[in-house]
C-alpha cells in the first residue's frame, strides 16, 4: 500500500468523535430553532391573550324588558293576572318574606319585591300587601321598605338580542358575589389558585399518568386559569397541542394580570347550561336561570349546586337529572365543610334542603318572538346590529304582559272554532289608543313560533277597512256631504281606456236604491263607497291614506276603493290609530327608553302627534263606527262583550273570504285582527265571522273603559229624520241624534209624520216654551 493511499485513511478514533460532534451541532441547531419557534409562538400567544383580555372581554346581549307593573289602590289587574306577571318576572310562590317570593291567599297578596334600577331612578326593595277584588287593587300598603303610594315591580325580561355565537351572561363584579362562592369554587376546582403561576405541575403529572394508562385523555389537571383559557381562547378539542397552548397561555395570563381579575373573568365566562340555542355563561345568569334569584341572594345549598355543575353542566342539569345534581351538590357541601367554609351542622342542614330550582327558567330565549321582531325593526332605525348584540343595552318596551296573554289566548282558543281552522292563520296587533304604544303582538296561531311574522310581514288586501277613509275624505266637504246625505246603492259599469269593464257589486249582491251615508258605512255597502270615492276623487282618498300612515305605493285604479291596497296588520293599526285619536297621527312605538349597561340614557322615545285630518270630520266617522258596532256589521261583538262597553270598529272582507279583518277600539285600546290562509286561498269567512270573534275574545279579557269621544269645536248634534232630510223632534218615530259639522245640518224641519203620540207631546211642550 502506498504512502499516499494511507494518508487518505482516517483514524478509527476520530470517526466517532466527528460523528458525535455533528450530532451535537444538529441537536443544538434543532434546539435553537425550536426555541426561536417557541419564542415566536409565545409572542403570538401573548398578543392573543393581551388583546382579547384587555379589549372587550365579553359580548353582552341587549336585555329587552316589558313595561313594569305599577301597584296602587285602584290599579286595574286581576288576581290571576297579577300571579302570572309575578311568575313572568321570576317571582316564586313562597312565604312572601324572602326577596323574590310572594304569598297568595285568594285575592290577598304579600309580595317581597326586588329592587330594580329604572332609567329614571332606583326602585328599592320593599315588602307589599294588597287585595285584588273585582279586577282592582285595594288595601295597598308597604309593610317594609320606603313608603310609597305607588310601587313599580321589576319588569319581566321578555327577551334579548344575542351575539352570533348565542352566548348569554349577566356580568358580575367580584365584590358583588357572595363571599362563599369563590371560596367554594376554589375548594372544588383549584385549591392552590392564589399560589400557582397558571398551571399546577403536580396536578398535571397526576392526570398525565392516568391518561397514559387509559390510552387517552380522561382526566384533567387544569387550574381555574387553564379552564378560563380553554373557554376564553381555545376550542374544546382534547389534543396534546391544545393542552400545550393552554398551559403556555395560562402562564402568560398570570404574568400580565392579577389573580382577582382572572377569577372575576372566570365567574363570568364559565359555561353552566343551555336554553335552546342560547348558552348560559357565568354564575350571574345561572343564578337567575336556575333559581330565579340574583346571585347575591343565593344560599349555601344553591351556591354548592352551581359550583358542582362546573364539572358537567348537562350531566348535572338539575331540571333533567335531579338525583345526580343532588348527589353532586351534597359532595360539594362536604368538601366545603372539609375546607372549613361551612360547619358540619351547616353542611348537613344544606344537604337536607331541596334543590330549590325553579320549575321553569326565569326567562327563555325570547318569550314573544313576534313582538321582539318588531322591537328589533324599530331599534334598527337608531342602532347598529353589532352594538345591539354586544354592548349590554337595556331596552324598555311597551309590551303589556296581561294584554299579550289575552291576545295569545284569544287567537289560540278562537281559531279552532272557525270553519276549516286547520288551514287558517291569524295575526293580532293591540295598541294603547291615545299613545300608539304597542301593547301586544301575535304573529300566528302558534305565538311561540319564531318564524314568519304575519302581524308585520303578511301584506294582504285591506278590503272594507278602507271605507272610513273614503267617507272621511267626503265628510271634509260638509257643504256637500253629511251623515244623512243620500248615496246611491246602485250597480254601474266603468269602462277603461283598454276596453276592459269593471262592475263592482255589494257583498250580498243586492241593491237598495238610495241610502243615507251613515247607513252605507255602518252596513259596509260597496256600491255607495265606490260612488262616493269616485266623486271625491281617488287622489283625495290616496292623500288621506298617506296622511294616516300608509307609506307603500297605492294603486290609481278604482279597485283601490274596495280595499285592493295591501297592508300588514301593524300597518292597519297605524292607519286606525289616527281615527281613534280624532285625526291626530300617533306613530306606533314599541320602545320607551334605551340605556347602556351602566343605566346611562341613550334614547327616549317620546310621544309624537301630528294632526292629519279635521277633527270634526273624524268625529262624524267615529259616530258611524260606533253605529257599526251597535247596529251594523260589528254587532255580533256584543255576544261576547258587555253592551255597556261603547266600542267603535269596522269589518273588512276581501273576495272569496280570502282575508277576514276587524279593526276597532274602546276608550283605552285599539286592536286589529286578521284571519286567513297563508296560501291566499278562499275561506267561508267574513270580517264579522272570522276576525271579529278573535278581536272580541281578546277585548273581553281586558278591563277597560268604553269609547267616549270628546266633541270637537265645530260639531253640533241635532235630532234629524234622515229619510226626510230634515230636522225633527226627539220623540218622533224616525228621529236620530246625529253630529253635524256646524252649518251643515238640514235647514228644513219636519213633524212626526202622523205619529199621534209624538204630536201630542210636541203640542204640550210648545205650551210651556
Amino acid at each position: 500500500m502506498s504512502k499516499s493511499s494511507n494518508s487518505r485513511k482516517k483514524s478509527p478514533k476520530t470517526q466517532p468523535k466527528s460523528r458525535r460532534s455533528g450530532l451535537w451541532r444538529l441537536l443544538f441547531r434543532i434546539t435553537f430553532l425550536g426555541l426561536v419557534v417557541l419564542a415566536g409562538w409565545m409572542v403570538y400567544l401573548d398578543a392573543v391573550v393581551t388583546s382579547r383580555f384587555e379589549g372587550r372581554r365579553f359580548e353582552v346581549p341587549s336585555r329587552v324588558y316589558a313595561r313594569p307593573l305599577e301597584l296602587y289602590d285602584g290599579a286595574s289587574v286581576s288576581a290571576a293576572g297579577l300571579a302570572r306577571e309575578l311568575a313572568l318576572a321570576g317571582y316564586r310562590a313562597g312565604d312572601g318574606v324572602k326577596v323574590g317570593t310572594y304569598q297568595r291567599n285568594g285575592g290577598r297578596f304579600v309580595i317581597s319585591a326586588r329592587s330594580f334600577v329604572f332609567p329614571d331612578g332606583d326602585e328599592p326593595q320593599r315588602r307589599l300587601s294588597l287585595v285584588v277584588n273585582g279586577d282592582k287593587v285595594q288595601s295597598f300598603s308597604v309593610l317594609s321598605g320606603p313608603k310609597s303610594p305607588i310601587v313599580r315591580l321589576e319588569p319581566a325580561q321578555i327577551g334579548g338580542i344575542y351575539p352570533a355565537h348565542r352566548e348569554d351572561r349577566v356580568l358580575v363584579q367580584l365584590n358583588e358575589v357572595p363571599e362563599l362562592l369563590p371560596k367554594a369554587l376554589m375548594a372544588i376546582e383549584d385549591r392552590d389558585f392564589y399560589s400557582h403561576f397558571g398551571i399546577a405541575p403536580l396536578s398535571i403529572a397526576r392526570a398525565m399518568v392516568v391518561n397514559i394508562k387509559a390510552g387517552g385523555i380522561v382526566q384533567g389537571g387544569s387550574t381555574l386559569t387553564q379552564q378560563l383559557v380553554k373557554n376564553f381562547f381555545l376550542t374544546r378539542d382534547q389534543t396534546l397541542a391544545r393542552k400545550g397552548n393552554e398551559a403556555l397561555m395560562s402562564i402568560l395570563l398570570e404574568l400580565h394580570y392579577e389573580k382577582d381579575d382572572i377569577l372575576e373573568t372566570y365567574l363570568n365566562e364559565v359555561y353552566l347550561g343551555q336554553a335552546g340555542v342560547r348558552s348560559i355563561h357565568g354564575f350571574g345568569l345561572a343564578s337567575q336561570f336556575f333559581f330565579g334569584e340574583r346571585l347575591k341572594n343565593l344560599e349555601p345549598h344553591q351556591i354548592a349546586l352551581l359550583v358542582g355543575m362546573v364539572k358537567g353542566p348537562s350531566y348535572y342539569n338539575p331540571r333533567r337529572h335531579p338525583q345526580r345534581a343532588t348527589a353532586r351538590r351534597n359532595l360539594v357541601l362536604d368538601e366545603m365543610a372539609k375546607a372549613g367554609l361551612l360547619s358540619e351542622r351547616e353542611a348537613d342542614s344544606a344537604k337536607a334542603k331541596p334543590l330549590d330550582v325553579s320549575a321553569k327558567p326565569s326567562f327563555t330565549d325570547n318569550r314573544y318572538p313576534a313582538y321582539i321582531d318588531l322591537v328589533r325593526r324599530h331599534l334598527a332605525r337608531d342602532y347598529q346590529q353589532e352594538d345591539l348584540q354586544s354592548e349590554g343595552l337595556r331596552i324598555f318596551t311597551t309590551l303589556d304582559p296581561a294584554v299579550q296573554h289575552a291576545a295569545e289566548t284569544a287567537v289560540s282558543k278562537t281559531l279552532p272554532k272557525l270553519p276549516k281552522s286547520d288551514v287558517l292563520e291569524a295575526a293580532l296587533v293591540v295598541t294603547a289608543k291615545d299613545t300608539g304604544e304597542v301593547l301586544a303582538l301575535v304573529g300566528g296561531k302558534d305565538p311561540d313560533f319564531a318564524g314568519f311574522n304575519r302581524a308585520v310581514d303578511a301584506h294582504r288586501p285591506m278590503g272594507s277597512l278602507i271605507k272610513p277613509f273614503i267617507y272621511l275624505a267626503a265628510l271634509e266637504q260638509p257643504e256637500k256631504y253629511t251623515l244623512i246625505t243620500p248615496v246611491k246603492d246602485q250597480a254601474f259599469t266603468l269602462e277603461f281606456d283598454d276596453g276592459q269593464l269593471w262592475q263592482p257589486k255589494n257583498f250580498d249582491k243586492q241593491e237598495r236604491g238610495e241610502v243615507p251615508l251613515h247607513l252605507a258605512l255602518s252596513k259596509s255597502y260597496n256600491l255607495p263607497a265606490v260612488r262616493v270615492g269616485l266623486d271625491v276623487g281617488i287622489p283625495k282618498v290616496q292623500e288621506k291614506l298617506r296622511a294616516f300612515g300608509v307609506t307603500k305605493p297605492i294603486s290609481d285604479y278604482p279597485a283601490m276603493l274596495l280595499g285592493s291596497v295591501s297592508l300588514a296588520p301593524v300597518d292597519v293599526a297605524q292607519l286606525y290609530q289616527g281615527l281613534a285619536t280624532s285625526g291626530f297621527n300617533t306613530p306606533l312605538r314599541t320602545i320607551r327608553e334605551v340605556t347602556d349597561a351602566g343605566n346611562q340614557p341613550l334614547s327616549r322615545y317620546n310621544l309624537k302627534v301630528d294632526q292629519v285630518a279635521d277633527p270634526a270630520a273624524v268625529h262624524l266617522v267615529q259616530y258611524v263606527m260606533q253605529e257599526t258596532m251597535q247596529e251594523g256589521t260589528g254587532r255580533s261583538a256584543y255576544y261576547t262583550l258587555p253592551e255597556r262597553l261603547t266600542l267603535a270598529g269596522k269589518t273588512g272582507t276581501t273576495d272569496d273570504g280570502r282575508d277576514s279583518w276587524f279593526a276597532g277600539f274602546s276608550g283605552d285600546i285599539l286592536a286589529v285582527a286578521w284571519v286567513g290562509r297563508d296560501d291566499n286561498g278562499p275561506t267561508s269567512l267574513t270580517g264579522a265571522s272570522g276576525a271579529l270573534p278573535v278581536w272580541s275574545a281578546m277585548m273581553a279579557q281586558i278591563p277597560q273603559h268604553g269609547f267616549s269621544p270628546v266633541m270637537p269645536d265645530g260639531v253640533q248634534y241635532h235630532w234629524v229624520d234622515a229619510e226626510a232630510q230634515a230636522l225633527t223632534s226627539e220623540n218622533c218615530q224616525n228621529a236620530r241624534l246625529m253630529p253635524f259639522v256646524t252649518g251643515s245640518e238640514p235647514e228644513a224641519h219636519t213633524g212626526c209624520n202622523g205619529n199621534f203620540g209624538g204630536q201630542i207631546r210636541n203640542w204640550f211642550e210648545g205650551l210651556f216654551r
